[in-house]
């Protein structure tokens, strides 16, 4: 007569032949029931307490890590395979979200499509301007993109963390004129104001300016040339810039740190390269691949400011591409805007005397919003 076997969870003796050996015990079949299950995609014996899923599908972690994935938007279980993304990046989206995903005016943050370019280069520009208070809402961005678009595409939306509740306009690369003469801008500030929108007040917005790398040429070892130069006049000059950005000391420290003085251009770039652990949130941004960003500056809706702003990050790019290292360590402040063409930057000179920043000519300025 064969031993009675006992089952490890409830301790019942059984006939050996309604007992159940899995993952080292024995299971009557009333506690087979009750304690495991099988997985839905692979048909394996699970423990219940070990299943992955949901109330309509139960899976093992084995396929739960490798054959499915959730929604990022409602956070449904997917399969992989049914999985849909619609931007260039790899966020997954069910079929529900991707077409309500696709309709939506405002991208996710990771959204970053391929380049088109807008005028002249190499020396193009591509700006973030973070707009809030005024509803992370499709609807406004819509409105917006509608003005700036009606020729081309120049402009999308896109979620930005660091808002309390709004959204940041990306330009694609355009060159300076493009963005002066050919994007409708003041349409579009004017109507984001008309909306409700602030930047400049809000205090959590910035504009955001990037350059394309290639503007100061193919190799790295001639583009580092240049950047380091842009680095050091910054730094020189970082009491004026404070000014011209409308940004605080404290706001600089958290969203566009300095990297420190230096007694030469390639001293600062050595820095910034290899000694330096603040990431993207600098003065000048050095990551990206293709561009470097200048993150110094307020947001600001008045497009005088936006214009002055543009063009103030072009006469800095100048300097650095037609002076020697000599040449920007000897520049004085008086010097640069003194020098610069008042055909060329009516906007930025304007400015310049607003903010007390040009040969001690103040003139009375409008309101920033």
């Amino acid at each position: 007569m064969k031993e009675p076997c006992i089952c490890s969870i409830c301790g019942a003796q059984c006939h050996s032949d309604t007992i159940t050996e899995f993952d080292g015990q024995l299971f009557c079949e009333s506690c087979l029931e009750e304690e495991t299950t099988l997985c839905d995609h692979c048909g394996d014996r699970i423990l219940r307490d070990r299943a992955e899923g949901n109330c309509e599908i139960t899976l093992c972690r084995s396929c739960f890590d490798n054959d499915f994935t959730t929604c990022e938007q409602c956070g449904t279980l997917i399969r992989n395979v049914d999985a849909y993304f619609p931007e260039e990046d790899d966020i997954p989206y069910c079929r529900d979200c991707c077409e309500e995903h696709s309709r939506s005016s405002i991208h996710s943050y990771y959204y970053k499509p391929t380049p088109t370019f807008y005028g002249a280069g190499p020396r193009y520009f591509g700006v973030e301007l973070e707009l809030d208070r005024g509803g992370e809402l499709c609807n406004n961005a819509s409105k917006l993109l509608s003005i700036a678009n009606r020729d081309s595409g120049y402009l999308y939306a896109k979620h930005d963390g660091s808002l309390d509740d709004g959204f940041e306009l990306v330009s694609e690369p355009c060159s300076l004129s493009y963005h002066e003469k050919e994007i409708p801008w003041n349409e579009v500030l004017q109507e984001a104001a008309h909306l409700g929108y602030v930047s400049h007040k809000a205090g959590t917005c910035g504009l955001h300016v990037h350059i394309s790398r290639n503007a100061f040429g193919e190799e790295e070892a001639e583009q580092d040339r240049y950047i380091a130069r842009i680095l050091y006049f910054v730094e020189k000059h970082w009491e004026e810039l404070l000014k011209f950005s409308r940004r605080t000391e404290s706001q600089l420290k958290r969203w566009a740190a300095r990297y420190g003085y230096q007694e030469h251009p390639t001293e600062i770039l050595d820095r910034a390269k290899n000694g330096y652990s603040g990431g993207r949130y600098t003065c000048v941004n050095l990551t990206n691949t293709d561009t470097i960003e200048f993150r110094m500056f307020r947001g600001t809706l008045k497009f005088s400011t936006f214009l002055a702003t543009l063009q103030m990050v072009n006469a800095i790019c100048n300097v650095a591409t037609f002076y020697t290292d000599e040449n920007v360590q000897e520049l004085s402040w008086t010097s640069f805007v003194s020098g610069l063409d008042c055909k060329q930057y009516p906007e930025l000179i304007a400015y310049l005397k607003e903010r007390r920043l040009y040969t001690n000519e103040p003139v009375l300025a409008a309101e920033e919003v």
